[in-house]
């Protein structure tokens, strides 16, 4: 038995996830409106449900101290009438800081019989891309003119301990003491060798 294939011979996926996350920025605040939709590719035209769920979180962080201070769950497609009976319990967002333990509080609040899996996905993941725009905020500040980098000072920024890269002490540490700016210079950065002048010969 062979699946089915769209055009060049690619199969038909079984299932399509898409979640997708856009910030904006509202000066002091920023607005996450994270959509999931699921799928099913097969079904396309048929008798069979083609969008089994399509829900949104709109969530607004404060930037100072990346709080929440708005949240608000939409249902657009779902399967039981009484789905849409939970998202207004995303509205205990409002208070959580998308920095560290956010995900554990995330978990507790809204994981299992407490929530929805998927508006749950959507809230537990939204805090990389908050961090992210962040950042995104910083380098357009930084396209203008406005800042010198994308950090303040010498030592490691918000990103620390967040990856391999960013461990305390790490690559990225040691590049920022010996003199480079995230986003000034060639993306991506160059190695650590060259900083420390054991890569320029």
């Amino acid at each position: 038995m062979t699946a089915p294939t769209l055009g060049a011979g690619r199969p038909v996926p079984l299932h399509r996830r898409s979640i997708d996350y856009e910030v904006f920025d509202n000066g002091d605040a920023l607005t996450v409106a994270a959509r999931l939709v699921d799928t099913r590719p097969w079904a396309d035209g048929g008798q069979a449900v083609a969008t089994v769920h399509d829900m949104e979180l709109t969530v607004v962080v404060r930037i100072e101290d990346l709080c929440i201070i708005e949240a608000d769950a939409v249902m657009h497609t779902f399967p039981h009438t009484e789905c849409p009976g939970i998202v207004a319990a995303f509205a205990g967002l409002v208070g959580l800081s998308v920095a560290r333990g956010y995900t554990r509080q995330v978990q507790s609040r809204f994981g299992g019989p407490r929530g929805c899996t998927h508006l749950e996905q959507l809230a537990r993941s939204l805090g990389p891309a908050v961090i992210q725009a962040v950042t995104s905020r910083r380098a357009l500040a930084l396209s203008r003119g406005e800042v010198e980098d994308l950090v303040t000072g010498t030592g490691s920024p918000w990103a620390r301990n967040s990856c391999h890269v960013w461990a305390e002490g790490g690559v990225a540490d040691q590049k920022l003491a010996a003199g480079w700016r995230p986003g000034v210079g060639s993306y991506p950065s160059p190695p650590l060798e060259w900083f420390t002048g054991d890569g320029r010969s």
